[in-house]
C-alpha cells in the first residue's frame, strides 16, 4: 500500500525502500520495451528515493530469471542447431553477462543483478525456495495433485511448459501464444484445456499423461484477495489498471459454451454440478455456467468434454502450480516422499526479491536477518515495478503467497516475528513499437536495447521513456531512424520524436548551467557568489518541489517530466531576462543577484533531473565543486546555495567552482545527431 501523507500535503516517505524491476528470462539479451517499461522507471523512482531517504535505505534489485520453459527451449533449438556447445547453465550465464552489460550502458544503479540460479545469490535462493515451500506445506496451503502434463510419443519426453503451442482458451483473450498452461498475455490455464496443442519438438499432437505436482490454494484466498483489491481501489495513489485487472480473477469461476451448442448442453445439464445458467447478452455468441468453487468449475469441464462439447473457461482463481517435472530448476524439497521435481519458474520469481534483498545484504556485511527491515518493518515499503501482463502473478498469486505465511516463517523469527508485509504494485502498460506490440516471439521484432545507443544517447532515451506515460495507458516509441521512409530519413523538416526530451537537456537544461557557469569566470573571478535568494525564486522553486514530491510519491514519472521541462524553461527565461537587463543598465549588484537566484534554480533543477538524467548533473554537481552526498539530498531548508557551503565560504560570500572548458555540453547529443 503507498505511504500516507504527512500533515501539511507533503507526502511521508518511508525508513527503508526496495525496488524491484522484474526478472528477466535468461534465454535472450534485453530489448528496448525491458529498459523502456520497467528498468528506467524503476532505477528514476530508486534514484529518488535515494535522494530522499538516503543511499543506505534503498535496496534495488532484479536479477536474471535463470529458470522456465523459455529458457529450455531456447537452448535446445540454438544446440539442435548447432549455434551453441555449452551447458545450459552457460547459456544462462552468457544471456546474463550480455543483460548486465546493457543495464550498466543505461545507467541502472542496481544494487544487486545477479542471478536466480547464479553465483552467492543463486544459493541463497534456493534455500529460500525450499523454506518457503515447507512453510506453505507447514501451514496447510499445499495440494497434491495429480494432473494431466503433455507428453510427445514421437519425442518419448514430457514437455515443458513452451514446447507446446496452441491458442489461449480463456474466453475473451485473442492471443495466439498459448502454451502447456499460461498464454503469452498472463492468463493460466488447464493444460488439457489448450486449443490446438502441438509439438515444437516433432510438430505432433501430445498426448495427456499424469503426473503428481505440489499446488498451492489459491482459491482458498478468495476472501482475502477480494478485500486487498478492496484496499487498492481505496488508494488514490494506485494506478487504476492494478485493482481493474485482479478484480477480473476474482469473479465466480465460469464455464462459456456457444449458442449452437445450446441443445447439448441441455442434454447433460442434470449430469453437471450445482451451476447457475445466464442467457447470452445481446450481440453475444455464448451462454454462461457459473459454478460455486473451481472444484465444481473442473468437474463440469470434463463432463463437457466427454460430452464432445466445446467450450472455454473465464479468468478465476486455480490451483497455483508450485513444481514442475522438468530437470533445469531449483531443486524442491522432498515433501511426503515426493521427489525429484523442480519448483516452477513464476512461484520462486515471485520471492525471488527477497532472496536478493538477504543476499546484497549479507554481501554489505549486514547482520543475518537484516532483510526484515526492509521486508516486515512498518515504516519499510516494497515498490514492484512490473508490466501489466504480469499482473496476475504479482497482485493475485504473491499476495496469497505472503498471506500464507507466519511470522518468522521464512529463516529464522526476528525480535518480533514481524510478517512479510505486501508490496506496491507499479504496473506499467505495453511499450508499443510504432504503433504495434513488439514481441521477440511475434511478428513484430523489438530492436535490442544496445541497437538503439547507435542512434541515441543514454540520457536522451532515458528522458523520452519517463515521458512517455506507461502509467496511464499504452504508448507507442517511435524512433525516426528505424520507422521512417528513406525519404524520411534524410528529411530534417522530419522530427523525430523521441528527441524531444532531449531537446530540453541539449538546449534549454545545457544553456542555464553554461550560462551560470561562463557569467561566474567572466565576473566573478570563478566563484558561486552566495546570499539571498529573490522571493520570485524562492517560491517558485518550493512550489515545483512541492509538486515534483508529491507527483514522484504517485510515480507519475512523466508528470515528473511535465513539471520539469516548465521549470527548466522558467529558470532559463529568468537568466535570460534578468541578466540583459542588468547588462543594459550597467548594473553590477543587479548582475550579482541573477547569478545567486540562477545558479540556486540550477542547484535545485539538478537535484530533481539527477533520477531522471544522473550522468549529466552529476557532471553539474562536480563542476559546482559539492559533494555528491550533500549536493544530491533532500536533507536541506532550499532557502540558498549557502547551506552547502562551508562557514568560511559563507563569510566571504563566495564559493569555487571549476573552470569550465568553452563550448562545455553537460549533455552532449548523439554523434549521429552532429549534422
Amino acid at each position: 500500500m503507498a505511504t500516507s501523507s504527512a500533515k501539511g500535503g507533503r507526502p511521508s516517505w518511508p525508513k527503508r525502500a526496495v525496488v524491484t524491476a522484474g526478472m528477466p528470462y535468461g534465454n535472450k539479451p534485453l530489448h528496448f520495451g525491458h529498459i523502456a517499461g520497467v528498468f528506467v522507471p524503476a532505477d528514476a523512482f530508486a534514484r529518488f528515493l535515494r535522494d530522499r531517504i538516503g543511499t543506505d535505505n534503498v535496496r534495488f534489485i532484479s536479477g536474471t530469471d535463470c529458470f522456465g520453459s523459455p529458457i529450455n527451449e531456447g537452448y535446445r533449438k540454438l544446440v539442435e542447431a548447432g549455434e551453441f556447445d555449452g551447458t545450459i547453465e552457460e547459456y544462462v550465464r552468457a544471456n546474463h553477462d550480455a543483460q548486465k552489460a546493457t543495464l550498466e550502458a543505461y545507467g541502472i544503479s542496481l544494487d544487486i543483478y545477479e542471478g536466480s540460479g547464479l553465483g552467492y545469490a543463486g544459493s541463497v535462493h534456493q534455500l529460500i525456495s525450499e523454506k518457503f515451500i515447507e512453510k506453505l506445506h507447514e501451514n496447510g496451503h499445499l495440494q497434491r495433485r495429480s494432473t494431466l502434463q503433455f507428453y510427445d510419443a514421437e519425442a518419448g519426453t514430457f514437455l515443458n511448459g513452451r514446447q507446446v503451442t496452441g491458442r489461449c482458451p480463456v474466453q475473451g483473450c485473442k492471443s495466439e501464444h498459448g502454451y502447456a498452461d499460461e498464454c503469452d498475455l498472463g492468463h493460466s490455464y488447464a493444460p488439457e484445456d489448450l486449443i490446438a496443442p502441438k509439438s515444437s519438438l516433432t510438430g505432433s499432437v501430445p498426448e495427456m499423461r499424469p503426473v503428481e505436482n505440489w499446488y498451492f490454494d489459491l482459491p482458498s484466498f478468495a476472501g482475502f484477495l477480494r478485500g486487498f483489491v478492496d484496499d487498492l481501489e481505496a488508494d488514490r495513489e494506485v494506478r487504476a489498471i492494478v485493482p481493474k485487472t485482479l478484480r477480473e480473477f476474482l469473479a465466480p469461476p465460469v464455464i462459456y459454451v456457444k449458442n449452437e451448442l445450446r441443445d447439448a448442453y441441455e442434454g447433460i445439464a442434470a449430469d453437471l454440478p450445482p451451476h447457475e445458467l445466464r442467457e447470452p447478452e445481446k450481440g453475444k455468441q455464448s451462454f454462461e455456467i457459473e459454478f460455486f468453487d473451481i472444484d465444481a468449475r473442473d468437474a463440469a469441464r470434463e463432463a463437457l468434454s466427454r460430452a464432445g462439447i466445446r467450450f472455454r473457461t473465464g479468468k478465476a482463481l486455480v490451483p497455483f502450480r508450485i513444481t514442475g517435472n522438468i530437470e533445469w530448476g531449483v531443486a524442491a524439497p522432498v515433501i511426503d516422499g515426493l521427489e525429484g521435481l523442480t519448483v516452477w519458474c513464476w512461484p520462486e520469481s515471485l520471492w525471488a526479491p527477497m532472496s536478493f534483498t538477504m543476499a546484497v545484504n549479507d554481501q554489505m556485511g549486514l547482520p543475518r536477518g537484516s532483510w526484515r527491515d526492509w521486508w516486515c518493518s512498518e515504516d519499510a515499503e516494497v515498490y514492484q515495478f512490473i508490466g501489466q501482463d504480469n499482473l496476475y502473478f504479482y497482485g493475485v498469486a504473491q499476495p496469497a503467497l505472503i498471506e500464507a505465511l507466519r511470522p518468522g516463517d521464512i529463516m529464522t523469527p526476528g525480535p518480533t516475528d514481524r510478517p512479510i508485509r505486501q508490496t506496491r504494485l507499479i504496473a506499467n502498460h505495453h511499450i508499443l513499437f510504432g504503433d504495434k506490440k513488439a514481441s521477440s516471439s511475434g511478428a513484430v521484432k523489438p530492436p535490442a536495447a544496445d541497437e538503439l545507443l547507435e542512434h541515441y544517447t543514454v540520457e536522451q532515451l532515458r528522458a523520452h521513456f519517463l515521458a512517455l506515460g506507461l502509467d496511464q495507458k499504452s504508448v507507442g516509441f517511435k524512433p525516426k531512424p528505424y520507422l521512417a521512409s528513406p525519404e524520411e530519413l534524410d528529411d530534417p523538416r522530419v522530427a523525430d520524436p523521441v528527441l524531444k526530451e532531449g531537446a530540453l537537456l541539449t538546449n534549454v537544461f545545457n544553456r542555464l548551467a553554461r550560462s551560470c557557469f561562463y557569467e561566474a569566470q567572466k565576473s566573478f573571478e570563478g566563484h558561486l557568489p552566495l546570499g539571498k535568494v529573490s522571493p520570485e525564486v524562492l517560491d517558485k522553486a518550493h512550489e515545483t518541489m512541492r509538486a515534483y514530491e508529491s507527483v514522484m510519491h504517485r510515480v507519475e514519472l512523466h508528470t515528473v517530466m511535465s513539471i520539469m521541462d516548465e521549470f527548466i524553461r522558467w529558470a532559463n527565461k529568468h537568466w535570460s531576462d534578468g541578466i540583459r537587463a542588468a547588462e543594459n543598465e550597467g548594473d553590477e549588484a543587479a548582475r550579482r543577484q541573477v547569478l545567486v537566484d540562477s545558479f540556486y534554480l540550477l542547484r535545485v533543477a539538478t537535484l530533481l533531473m539527477h533520477p531522471v538524467v544522473p550522468a549529466g548533473t552529476e557532471k553539474i554537481c562536480d563542476y559546482l565543486s559539492f559533494e555528491f552526498d550533500d549536493f544530491f539530498s533532500w536533507n536541506y531548508d532550499f532557502d540558498n546555495v549557502d547551506e552547502l557551503c562551508s562557514a568560511g565560504e559563507i563569510t566571504e560570500g563566495r564559493h569555487r567552482i571549476r573552470q569550465l572548458p568553452p563550448r562545455f555540453d553537460f549533455f552532449q547529443k548523439h554523434p549521429s545527431q552532429r549534422r
